[in-house]
């Protein structure tokens, strides 16, 4: 078994709960691919499993209560970033270990972990894969395990939440529209014990590094060192878009001259005007003041041995 430093005085169980509306688990073949995948793993790795699907309502209560009766070593979670906050927030300071099975349209925090997309990939992990601690942020008291913002990639996410399609293709067309309206907003910005304003028309949280699109906005992040990063974009002329388009899919986002990156324990941010909060790809809503920590080492998550 993967848990390594755990004593095993059973079969580990495994609590899977899969999101039946996310992209790739809607199609039938690939729901029937995914209990298949399961069963035939659980016999050749000798571990016990149960699925549970993610209901419309009060998935959180139904989630947590299911924990605490099948009291499972991992709860693994097929579905998208917003499937993976969700458990984050109940598998929290707790000894249960998170498992990615990536079915997300995006599937960011999986990409940042170097979890592999296919399912049967992310199912092996259970046996071949290690339990590492990460951090996880508190913003206005929700938790975020990978990226939250506001401004103009929020903004987005917010078109993309209304859109009935999904994919990257649809992700993009919205970005697209987005940049012809581009708004600027003015933060007052603590940080740690250091006080600023800017102007900027994007202010991301980052715990992690990049996008599920594959755009690095924080090429410093790393997930696990106690530490997350505010990523200012100010504004920018429009012919410079491709120039930091370029830069933010090489990496190299942080030698713009229209970005600072700002690491810090702890911020409070105070917009001019209301704006629209994204965590982990849902929208939360519009707010003026946003209050962020770090939670260090919060979350167990299984990781391929090579991965952080």
């Amino acid at each position: 078994m993967l848990l390594s430093g755990t004593r095993m005085i059973r079969t580990m169980r495994v609590l899977v709960v899969i999101n039946p509306r996310s992209g790739r688990y809607l199609k039938k073949p690939a729901a029937q691919h995914l209990e298949a995948l399961l069963k035939d793993a659980a016999n050749t790795r000798s571990f016990e499993y149960h699925i549970l699907l993610m209901p419309g309502n009060d998935a959180q209560n139904v989630i947590a209560e299911k924990i605490r009766t099948y009291k499972p070593d991992v709860v693994a979670g097929a579905g998208g970033d917003g499937t993976i906050n969700l458990l984050s927030k109940l598998l929290a300071h707790t000894e249960t270990a998170l498992l990615i099975i990536p079915l997300g349209s995006a599937n960011g925090m999986a990409k940042e972990l170097a979890i592999n997309t296919k399912a049967e990939q992310a199912i092996e992990l259970l046996h071949k894969g290690i339990v590492k601690k990460i951090d996880l942020l508190n913003i206005n008291g929700r938790i975020c395990i990978h990226l939250a913002d506001v401004g103009l990639n929020a903004r987005v996410v917010k078109r993309f939440e209304q859109d009935t399609r999904r994919g990257l293709l649809t992700y993009a067309k919205h970005l697209w529209r987005e940049l012809f309206l581009i708004r600027q907003y003015k933060f007052y910005i603590k940080a740690d014990d250091k006080e600023m304003s800017r102007k900027a028309v994007s202010l991301t949280f980052a715990n992690a590094s990049r996008y599920g699109t594959g755009a690095v906005i924080n090429p410093s992040g790393i997930i696990d060192d106690g530490k997350f990063e505010l990523v200012v974009v100010r504004p920018f002329p429009p012919m410079t878009l491709l120039s930091i388009t370029w830069k933010m899919f090489t990496g190299k986002l942080q030698t713009s001259e229209y970005v600072e990156v700002i690491s810090c324990n702890s911020a409070f941010i105070r917009s001019s005007k209301k704006t629209i909060l994204q965590i982990d790809g849902k929208v939360i809503g519009r707010t003026r003041e946003i209050t962020i920590r770090i939670l260090k080492k919060a979350l167990n998550v299984i990781v391929p041995n090579d991965a952080l």
